[in-house]
């Protein structure tokens, strides 16, 4: 075996260290799949089934209006969508007319989404109705000439889209007409569901998916089509006794996040499996869709687990026709694990990966041995390797913590530009992930810390420098920074250590609800612990790690 490494002896039968990666782009893998199972389900949303032979014949239909309204190859196409079936159909349709998606969240603020649109140089945003008065509001500040609004009924089946625009009114907004703002359903009307030209090329920049940084400044992620492709081959084989069976997938993980982008996409749609999209996961509503649709995979974050484990239907619900129960994007709770396993007998297979490397690079193995704490073995193609902190020249030896670095097919070409920062963590073919963890004897990986100071809130990381210098701006406040504490529910929470200024007063609830007009709610610190004066270094530094002791020995000695 030409790549042998200590983890490979631990990999379930059947699975292979290496692959010959198939060059085709998404954007062929999805005419290619709805050829070979034209009937099969690829979309469910709220009730509402897609075929993948309806689904190419929509992506056929939307990318030539794309075309038709200017989109070119190597153009950014933005996309402001939660999980719903515009978000599947506006990617794909972007991928075959050679541009590239600009991913963003659609709860962020005017001020986050005003400095990702102007980043990503995107000029078309494909967005809710819902948020085309903020889109309005900040276009002028971006590259954004045109924008394609959609509504979230457009694909509800009937009689729920006939009585969605009453039900829910506060979420149905009429476009009028303005220059430069078209909508989805006109366009997808206006144009020919035949095959069109795929302009996507295996080596070209598919997507931007943006993650933050130690300067707090969200960065993109440049993912070419070979990421892309080559992440959803290697997690594929994966599963060697699900080859031809079909699956369907809970889409819980959002698509403008990497493991949504990569696992309720992609994934689906590489397999010919089926995805139940889920646009807001609130625990009823996951309920629900389980009772309705009987998906076989359930994914989510660890506060996604917690919640149903807090639903009284869900604890007591049949889910024997659940496959598999995969977490990620932040450690699961012990507790969370137990319990789940008692009450339905389920294990939570962990993932763990970055938006650099297109989400995943380690797995609990299908079918393997579990170790509870870990996060698995590095899928095949991937190699990890355990460097000193200190100069990140020193490979480690097993069970020594030191940084994670990871080398494969499914990390980024860099951060758009940004040569400075992509210097930083990419180094010979080496994605430096900043987390510090090890690996056993028998190639399992733990990650026991991490090197920046992210914070993981609820899936998402949240960089505590951004929150600070939101902080920094309210006239009451001299000094402020932000740490990560342990939260049962979210994984981590925000807390802020804030020094006023002389002769001012301010209360807890004031700061909370000035961060809450500038940030998106996940950011918004939940606990704020006045205090007189900040640890500092000798040049004035700032020294966040000793707010971290320091709170820690207080929450030890408080239980």
């Amino acid at each position: 075996m030409a790549f042998e490494r200590i983890w490979h002896k631990s990999y379930a039968s059947g699975v292979p260290a290496e692959i010959n990666l198939e060059k085709i782009t998404m954007a062929e893998v999805l005419t290619r799949t709805a050829q070979k199972y034209p009937d099969r389900i690829a979309v469910i949303y709220m009730g509402k089934k897609i075929t993948f032979r309806e689904l190419e014949k929509l992506v056929n239909r939307f990318t030539r209006a794309l075309i038709d309204i200017g989109v070119k190859e190597g153009d950014k196409v933005a996309l402001l969508l939660p999980n719903i079936p515009q978000m599947i159909i506006a990617d794909h349709a972007v991928y075959r007319a050679g541009a590239a998606t600009a991913m963003n969240n659609p709860l962020y603020t005017e001020r986050e989404l005003t400095h990702q649109l102007d980043d990503s140089d995107a000029t078309i945003l494909i967005t809710l109705d819902l948020l085309l008065p903020r889109a309005l509001k900040i276009k002028d500040a971006t590259k954004i000439r045109t924008i394609v609004t959609c509504h979230i009924s457009d694909y509800l089946p009937f009689p729920k889209k006939q009585l969605f625009p009453y039900v829910k009114k506060e979420m149905f907004r009429e476009v009028k007409p303005h220059p430069g703002i078209y909508e989805f359903s006109d366009l997808i009307a206006r144009y020919p569901d035949s095959p069109v030209e795929n302009k996507a090329k295996w080596d070209s920049l598919a997507a931007l998916i943006y993650t933050g940084g130690t300067t707090g400044v969200s960065k993109g992620a440049m993912l070419t089509h070979a990421n892309i492709s080559s992440i959803v081959q290697q997690f594929s084989v994966w599963f060697p006794d699900l080859k031809d069976k079909y699956q369907n997938l809970t889409g819980i993980y959002p698509v403008f996040h990497s493991a949504g982008y990569s696992v309720s996409q992609n994934l689906p749609i590489w397999n010919g499996w089926g995805c139940t999209l889920i646009p807001k996961p609130e625990p009823g509503v996951i309920v629900e869709m389980l009772e309705k649709f009987r998906p076989t995979f359930l994914t989510g974050v660890p506060t996604i687990y917690t919640a149903l484990l807090g639903n009284e239907k869900f604890r007591t619900m049949d889910l024997s026709f659940v496959t598999g129960y995969f977490g990620g994007a932040a450690p699961l709770p012990e507790n969370t694990l137990n319990q789940l396993k008692k009450l339905h007998g389920a294990i939570i297979y962990d993932v763990y990966g970055a938006t650099e490397n297109t989400a995943f690079a380690t797995t609990t193995p299908w079918g393997g041995k579990v170790k509870i704490g870990t996060v698995g073995l590095p899928l095949p193609n991937t190699d990890i390797k355990i460097v000193d902190v200190e100069t990140g020249a020193r490979e480690l030896p097993v069970g020594e913590d030191g940084e994670v670095c990871i080398k494969g097919p499914q990390v980024m070409s860099g951060y758009y530009k940004k040569p400075e920062e992509t210097a930083g963590v990419l180094k010979d073919g080496w994605f430096y992930t900043g987390d510090i963890g090890h690996f056993d004897d028998d190639g399992y990986l733990t990650i026991s810390d991490r090197k920046k100071d992210v914070i993981v809130a609820s899936g998402f990381n949240v960089f505590p420098k951004e929150i600070d210098e939101i902080l920094f701006e309210h006239p009451k406040i001299k000094e402020a920074c932000c740490i990560g504490i342990p939260d049962e529910y979210r994984g981590e929470t925000v807390k802020a250590f804030v020094v006023i200024e002389p002769g001012t007063t301010l209360t807890k609830q004031e700061v909370i609800d000035f961060c809450k007009e500038k940030l998106t709610s996940y950011k918004v610190p939940k606990l704020i612990e006045f205090i007189d004066e900040l640890p500092k270094s000798a040049v004035g530094k700032i020294l966040r790690r000793e707010l971290r002791e320091m709170d820690k020995q207080k929450r030890e000695k408080a239980s």
